[in-house]
């Protein structure tokens, strides 16, 4: 027998998008490779007194796989982020390897000529100017693809290559001229991780890709995510939301208080072991430990 909450989930879901709630369709594994995003003994100083600090990060992402990132805000995410989108620098150089280049040292434009993508958390005002057009957003990380000649914006390749996001990715907004501010929280996304794609990268960074998004374009952007892996890109994944990581993530870690674990087949761990390493506890028993295990600590709050 079915479950009535079940049924009545399913109807408010279909209800919500217009048809019924779309899944994920996985790929073959097609992971090869020793990496195409290396970070190596990363450790990086809070920029300001209520960050965190990290400590001795190790990560592999490999190509077409889907790394995932789990945690409670806090814990070392936003420096993370900054640290591999060059947002920060970071030193040595070898800290951070992009396709076998240390780029630990190169800013962000620089890194995107080594085939970075990146998703930041705020769609507007990191992802988008809000006060922009489509087509205009869509320069600020596309001008490298024929979107700017001898130093010469070329407004039709612009508007092209922003109708070409709108029509793959069912963006629905008043087409390329339309001001960023204009879509729902969830076409702006999908508009956003649609120019990352279409940019071809060797290595996808998406932060909290879904975060506040309906259901629909929540698992549109996770399919556009599966997909981008199964035709070979290296994709990570760094979100708070557990059954996100756990549908479309190959391998799966956890950072906490500054430091991240081991990232484990999807296979070989759930809910409950993430949840207790989400508190901590490989911080508190780990070798590497530098300073007292504190569970208010771990969630991001004030210690008495």
């Amino acid at each position: 027998t079915c479950d009535p909450r079940q049924e009545s989930s399913g109807s408010l879901a279909r209800m919500m998008i217009g048809g019924d709630l779309p899944h994920p369709q996985h790929r073959e594994s097609s992971v090869h490779g020793d990496g195409v995003l290396v970070v190596d003994r990363l450790s990086l100083a809070a920029d300001d007194p209520f960050g965190t600090a990290l400590h001795d990060i190790h990560l592999t992402v490999r190509a077409g796989e889907i790394v995932g990132i789990a945690g409670v805000s806090g814990n070392g995410q936003r420096e993370l982020l900054a640290a591999l989108s060059g947002e920060r620098r970071v030193a040595p150089a070898g800290a951070i390897v992009i396709e076998g280049v240390p780029a630990g040292r190169l800013d962000a434009a620089q890194r995107r000529e080594l085939g970075l993508g990146f998703v930041p958390e705020e769609r507007l005002g990191r992802g988008a100017v809000p006060e922009m057009s489509l087509a205009e957003n869509a320069l600020l990380t596309a001008h490298g693809a024929g979107l700017a000649r001898g130093g010469f914006i070329r407004f039709d390749a612009m508007r092209d290559f922003a109708q070409q996001i709108i029509a793959a990715y069912r963006v629905k907004a008043g087409g390329p001229q339309a001001v960023a501010r204009s879509l729902s929280g969830g076409n702006l996304q999908k508009f956003i991780v649609g120019r990352e794609i279409r940019l071809a990268p060797k290595v996808l960074i998406a932060a909290q890709p879904t975060w506040g998004v309906d259901v629909g374009a929540a698992a549109q952007v996770r399919q556009a995510l599966i997909d981008l892996a199964g035709a070979g890109v290296a994709v990570l994944v760094v979100s708070e939301e557990l059954d996100e990581l756990f549908e479309i993530c190959d391998r799966l870690a956890v950072i906490a208080q500054g430091r991240l674990s081991t990232a484990k087949p999807i296979a070989d761990t759930d809910a409950a072991e993430v949840g207790l390493l989400m508190s901590g506890s490989f911080v508190a028993g780990g070798a590497h430990s530098e300073r007292h295990f504190s569970p208010a600590g771990a969630l991001g709050l004030p210690e008495d």
